[in-house]
């Protein structure tokens, strides 16, 4: 069957290029009510867990009252859940399509959270003003991934850390088998027809298949100028969260 003008698109978008922010841009804008909800739904609710498992790896405790940056923060979920726990840190939510963020506004109301429409490869903060930095599900829809690990190193304060949770692929053949058949096929028919978007859950599993495979993003990460990158799975290799520093000089 020959490939829809959309769907076309949606691929080479995942594969990256001039393309991909104006896609990524408008797809997630048009997606932005139903957003939440089928995260969860399609997550069968297990994303919650594992943007927690990644806010605690941002350590948090040590600067409690410091200024912490959720990139690519979309509904603003991590923001909410980061004011949930530390509610004397300041957060900013930064995410460049807008209408994700106006889809969040209520959960942020009377929270120390600040949203933002900002590209991640030009975020609007001065060298070494936060305390650390998070993005959950967002790093592979950068346009130009080295070039955004950059960007959050500029603005990281030393000794803080960039924590990245990002889906990966699990190592066991039996689980990647069932995972692919999932990722592939059942996900994007039922969030093509929850979200409307024809082409928005097709173009997920091809960006997973596009970006770098965990030890590669921990090399770009060091490439970067992060120390002491490592890396955890998660749900049978699913997700993976990694972690890096910026060096005290």
């Amino acid at each position: 069957m020959p490939q829809l003008p959309e769907e076309i698109e949606a691929m080479r978008a995942a594969e990256g290029g001039a393309e991909k922010s104006k896609y990524v841009r408008r797809m997630f804008s048009e997606i932005a009510p139903r957003y939440d909800l089928l995260n969860h739904v399609l997550s069968l609710n297990i994303d919650r867990a594992w943007r927690r498992a990644a806010i605690r790896e941002l350590r948090i405790e040590r600067s409690p009252a410091g200024t912490y940056l959720d990139i690519c923060a979309g509904t603003l979920d991590v923001s909410t859940m980061i004011a949930a726990s530390y509610p004397s840190a300041k957060i900013i939510g930064a995410d460049f399509a807008e209408p994700m963020l106006r889809a969040g506004v209520a959960k942020i109301r009377g929270k120390n959270i600040a949203p933002v429409t900002a590209d991640a490869l030009l975020l609007p903060l001065q060298q070494g003003s936060v305390s650390g930095a998070i993005v959950a599900f967002g790093i592979r829809n950068v346009a130009n991934l080295d070039q955004g690990l950059r960007e959050v190193h500029r603005v990281l304060s030393p000794g803080s850390r960039f924590v990245i949770l990002e889906f990966s692929t699990p190592r066991s053949r039996v689980v990647n088998s069932a995972y692919q058949l999932y990722f592939n096929h059942i996900l994007p028919r039922i969030g093509g027809i929850v979200s409307g978007h024809r082409t928005a859950y097709s173009y997920l599993p091809k960006s997973v298949a596009n970006f770098p495979a965990t030890n590669e993003l921990a090399k770009r990460m060091t490439a970067a100028g992060f120390s002491n990158v490592s890396w955890q799975s998660y749900t049978m290799g699913i997700v993976a969260i990694h972690i890096g520093e910026k060096p005290i000089s």
